[in-house]
Formats: C-alpha cells, sequence, structure tokens
C-alpha cells in the first residue's frame, strides 16, 4: 500500500518528510522518493527498495527547502524502479506528484497527450495525471489549484494526491477521492500524510479529507478547501487521540513482532469492561 507525507512551513521540510516515510513503511513498498522546493528549483531523488537507500542517496545532495513531498510506492503500473518511483515532475519541471491509488482511464489520457506533444519517462498513471494538470495549466492559464481542480474532473479512479511547485515555496495543493488524506494544522506549518502517524509528533489538530475535497495549503493565507465541483467548504478540525507510542517498535526488530507480544495486552483491552475477574463474571454482554 503506497504511503504521503507532506510538508510546508519554517522548518527544513527534507528530514521531517524522510522521517514521516519511515513511520510509513509498515504499509509496504518497493520504491520511495522526495521532491523539495529548493530556492525555488526542484530538488528530485527517487530510489528503488527501502527508505534507508534513499536516505543513503541523498548524503551530500542539497536537500535545503521549506516545502517536500514523500512517497513510498508498491508498484500497480509499471515495474519497481527507480523511474517509475514517485514523485513525478510535469513535463516542463514545474511541478511534483505524488499519488495513492489508480486512475483508470490512464490509457486514454496518455494517448491524448502524447498527440498534443506531451513525452512520458515513466510507464505510471501518476505521471499522466501530472502532465495533464500541467496541460490544463499551461492552455487556460489557470493557478495550480485550479489545474488540478479541472483535471480531476477527467480522471476515473481512487487518488489522493499532493502536489508543489517550483515557482512557489508557499503553498502545497491536496485532493482526494477512495484514498484517505489527512491534513495537520500546526503553527505557521502544515503535515499531509495517508495516515496519521506521521503527523501525530508534530500536531494534534488534524482535518481529514472528504472525497472530492481540494486543499490548498498556503503559508500566506491558511488552509483552504473546495469541492472538485468549485464549493467551498469549511475544514473541521479533529483532535487526534493517538499516541506516538503506538507507533514505535518499542524495542523490537520490526512491528510484526511487536504486534505478537502485544496481544495480551490487546486482548486484556478488548475485553476490558466486559470482564469482572474479581468474580469471574462476564459484564455487559449486552452491548
Amino acid at each position: 500500500m503506497c504511503g504521503i507525507v507532506a510538508y510546508i512551513g519554517e522548518k527544513e521540510a527534507f528530514p521531517i518528510v524522510l522521517k514521516g516515510l519511515k513511520r510509513l513503511e509498515y504499509r509496504g513498498y518497493d520504491s520511495s522518493g522526495i521532491a523539495i522546493n529548493n530556492n525555488l528549483r526542484l530538488s528530485l531523488l527517487k530510489k528503488q527498495g527501502k527508505v534507508a537507500e534513499l536516505e543513503k542517496n541523498a548524503e551530500g545532495r542539497d536537500t535545503g527547502g521549506n516545502v517536500g513531498i514523500g512517497h513510498t510506492r508498491w508498484a500497480t503500473h509499471g515495474e519497481p524502479n527507480d523511474i517509475n518511483a514517485h514523485p513525478h515532475l510535469s513535463g516542463n519541471g514545474k511541478f511534483a506528484l505524488v499519488h495513492n491509488g489508480i486512475i483508470e482511464n490512464y490509457a486514454i489520457l496518455k494517448k491524448e497527450l502524447i498527440s498534443r506533444g506531451h513525452v512520458f519517462k515513466s510507464e505510471t498513471d501518476t505521471e499522466v495525471l501530472m502532465h495533464l494538470i500541467e496541460d490544463i495549466i499551461e492552455k487556460q492559464d489557470v493557478s495550480l489549484f485550479e489545474g488540478v481542480r479541472q483535471a480531476l474532473h477527467e480522471v476515473h479512479g481512487a487518488y489522493a494526491i499532493v502536489i508543489i511547485s517550483k515557482e512557489n515555496n508557499q503553498e502545497l495543493i491536496a485532493a482526494r477521492k477512495s484514498s484517505p488524506l489527512v491534513v495537520g494544522i500546526g503553527k505557521d506549518e502544515f503535515f499531509v500524510a495517508s495516515d496519521a502517524t506521521p503527523i501525530v509528533e508534530y500536531t494534534k489538530n488534524v482535518v481529514y479529507l472528504e472525497d472530492g475535497e481540494i486543499a490548498r495549503l498556503s503559508l500566506d493565507s491558511g488552509l483552504k478547501i473546495k469541492t472538485i465541483g468549485n464549493v467551498e467548504k469549511t475544514p473541521y478540525i479533529q483532535e487526534l487521540e493517538l499516541q506516538l507510542e503506538a507507533l514505535e517498535k518499542g524495542g523490537y526488530e520490526h512491528f510484526m513482532l511487536k504486534e505478537i507480544f502485544e496481544q495480551p495486552r490487546s486482548i486484556m483491552d478488548c475485553m476490558r469492561g466486559r470482564l469482572n475477574l474479581k468474580n469471574s463474571a462476564l459484564l455487559h454482554l449486552a452491548e
């Protein structure tokens, strides 16, 4: 299952995104990658294999920048390799995108985009979506947000996406349909992830995007949400109850081993309130 992490704020994005990818390793993956807006240029790192390989590949590279997106990929379209790994760039190199899910009509869209002069480097449906967004932005001279909104009208399937632009280090765009995406709200910073595990370390205030919603996360104007139909929505901020300790391996070599040894406590927690240990009696059976 693919994983997404993104950050925008005043801190360095790369270490936050990298740590978030490590927290998502439990989902399973075959490659990983990170794109950073580095002084209004996109720095892209992608690597087949574990996140540790990506981290090693980043040594000595300039990974500075306050906006970043990261991804762990489980291959669907195209074999596991560096080229098919996310993020994917637009043809003009101005935008980078990460994507969970499957674009079902990608082949039709790709054929049309090729007829318009687009050249693809990967075998993925994700790169097709990135080029479609680019095509709309260039031909209609619209903003990144509007380009994403219009592009999503044309795609069929499931997606959770996050996009950054090299020309703007003050915003990122996120959207979802049938694939989860959560926005973390900090002080002068935002986090995005496919689940809350990479976020809980930094903030407990989150917004879970609903199907068909697009979010603009801006350091200038805050969080704005609209539907694909261009209807503005009021963000519903929730407080996470998840504890960081529950996400760590707790000294075990891997998460499966941790889960095995946690079974007695998990069973006890499940039965809590339903067993009277003193009298060996069952409680609340009606529940």
